[in-house]
């Protein structure tokens, strides 16, 4: 159906002469009903291979684009984002970017208008697409107010209305919770297998993607050629990748061939493995010295009529990494913002290093709580990377090169000069992340801080806030809204469930887990309850632990 040959992509500098390959020959194709993943390190160009197939770059970037795109055996390459719409079904990064409605059931039907569908055709099709995406509850709201995930879900069913041949996604599942992620996953399965439907989609999450996959595109895997790509059945392709979900980090680690590629097969395997095993570890946890940093008691938070937080409760204490986790809309951002004080509380207290959050200017609250928004380009502003750097370093009265050291370790290799708006989604986010944590506030917020990282990124943000929430001397403590179960078994201590606007579950990480079917990581699905990471896993067998 789809074939690239010979893709590449250059972008040049004229007044340095210099010029920046992004792509670098790639050959792929994609049939009929086949779901095809993209994967790659933060930055290696999966959103710009996916644009070049949606047609919007170079159109919309630059760059010089060599080689062709073929839509059943017709080169493509030539035709703008227009006139591939109706094969072609593309869904970014940034949903609410592409939005132009005012509720779901518009957006919903915008496609078919632009096309011409008849009325009752709309209608049926709308109709479907919300039973299918679970969203028919939604579909007269403004699309201002849903969640980051129900925007997902919203966008991705303004493209399934125009029934594509082929789907085009860029990180589709990164905003939903686990439950969610599984069932547009599943959705796609299904649309794949049962109606012929095309699927090539970019995910930094494998863990969730690739038991689905027919194929795997890797790119970036060879670091003589950064833009080339390898294409194969993904347990070979992963077998040596430089990025990979826990499940095959388990497979490696135990030396099984083939690896696993499902919880299933890792578990017909793992008996071998407890054995040497023994016991799980036992996480300590750090004594958290003086007053908690954070007291929540009763809050209740509504967005006009709408109650959002119902009686919540919350406490974070010093030298603490504490998850929240929740199903789409469960009211995690706006606890966030309750608690830097942009929402004022309805009824309750909130109590952030001594005093209410809400009562405070803007400049006593970046003293007091850093936040990271889920769209990390709020917080960006100057004209290069450098400059935002720098500015973060004076703002926080911060040795020079602070920010900079850690965008590094976050997301290496990112060229100082660069544009951030030129950077990638998970570039972006490194960068917004490592300016909030040069300030070193002693209440630290991140809102989903692993959307397009990829995994050794998000092993460096675990090590970093850790080493802040436990660094000596310091009172700190860390709270992260995420629906990364992966991400969490590396970096919590504590986890506070939110469902509804209610707090349904708080306590330590590893039995909070290991009791949710839905929240508990793969290693934990693969060995038991106390078994986290694959860390963990790892010092077991090095300390020899068991027979």
């Amino acid at each position: 159906m789809l074939e690239l040959r010979a893709i590449t992509l250059r972008y040049d500098d004229p007044e340095t002469g210099s010029a920046a390959t992004v792509l670098d020959g790639i050959d792929l194709t994609v049939a009929d009903g086949e779901l095809v993943v993209l994967a790659g390190p933060t930055g290696v160009g999966k959103s710009t291979l996916l644009g070049v197939v949606a047609g919007l770059v170079p159109s919309y970037t630059g760059g010089t684009l060599t080689g062709d795109v073929l839509l059943d055996g017709t080169g493509i390459v030539d035709r703008p984002a227009r006139e591939r719409a109706h094969a072609i079904g593309y869904v970014g990064q940034n949903p609410a970017a592409w939005f132009v409605t005012d509720t779901v059931e518009e957006e919903l039907a915008f496609g078919m208008e632009q096309l011409g569908l008849p009325a009752p055709t709309m209608r049926r099709r709308v109709e479907e697409t919300l039973d299918l995406l679970g969203i028919a509850d939604l579909r007269h709201r403004d699309l201002r107010t849903l969640s980051g995930g129900q925007q997902q879900r919203v966008a991705i069913g303004a493209v399934l209305t125009t029934h594509p041949r082929l789907l085009v996604l860029d990180e589709p599942t990164s905003a939903l919770d686990p439950t969610a992620a599984e069932d547009v996953l599943a959705t796609l399965t299904r649309l794949v297998h049962d109606l012929g439907v095309s699927v090539l989609v970019a995910e930094h999450r494998l863990e969730r993607v690739v038991p689905f996959a027919d194929r795997l595109c890797l790119l970036g895997g060879d670091p003589a050629r950064p833009g080339s790509a390898r294409v194969g059945d993904p347990a070979e392709v992963l077998q040596d990748a430089p990025i990979a979900p826990p499940l095959v980090e388990l497979g490696r680690l135990a030396g099984w061939r083939p690896l696993p590629l499902t919880v299933r097969d890792a578990r017909r395997r793992a008996p071998d493995l407890r054995a040497r095993l023994g016991d799980p570890p036992h996480r300590e946890r750090v004594a958290a010295a003086g007053d908690p940093l954070v007291e929540v008691r009763r809050l209740v938070v509504a967005h006009g009529r709408t109650p959002v937080l119902r009686e919540v409760d919350l406490t974070l204490r010093p030298g603490t990494v504490t998850a929240l986790m929740g199903r789409n809309g469960a009211g995690k951002s706006t606890l966030l913002w309750a608690l830097q004080g942009r929402h004022a509380a309805g009824s309750g207290s909130v109590r952030v290093a001594g005093g209410d959050p809400a009562s405070l200017t803007p400049e006593q609250r970046r003293a007091t709580t850093g936040l990271v928004p889920q769209s990390p380009a709020d917080l960006l502003y100057l004209e290069t990377v450098a400059e935002e750097c720098t500015a973060a370093d004076a703002s926080a009265d911060a040795a020079a090169g602070t920010c900079a050291g850690l965008l590094e370790r976050l997301a290496p290799g990112i060229d100082p000069d660069r544009h951030p708006r030129d950077l990638s989604e998970g570039q972006r986010l490194a960068l917004a992340v490592a300016i909030v944590l040069t300030a070193r506030p002693p209440v630290l917020l991140l809102d989903e801080p692993t959307r397009g990282l990829d995994y050794p990124a998000k092993r460096a943000l675990a090590g970093l806030l850790r080493e802040l929430a436990q660094e000596p001397g310091a009172r700190r403590a860390v709270l992260v809204a995420t629906h990364d179960v992966e991400f969490v078994a590396q970096v919590a201590d504590d986890l506070v469930v939110l469902a509804e606007g209610e707090v349904v579950s708080a306590g330590p990480v590893v039995p909070t887990v290991s009791e949710s079917p839905a929240f508990a990581p793969q290693v934990t699905k693969v060995l038991g309850a106390g078994w986290l990471s694959v860390d963990d896993v790892a010092a077991g067998l090095t300390a020899g632990v068991g027979p």
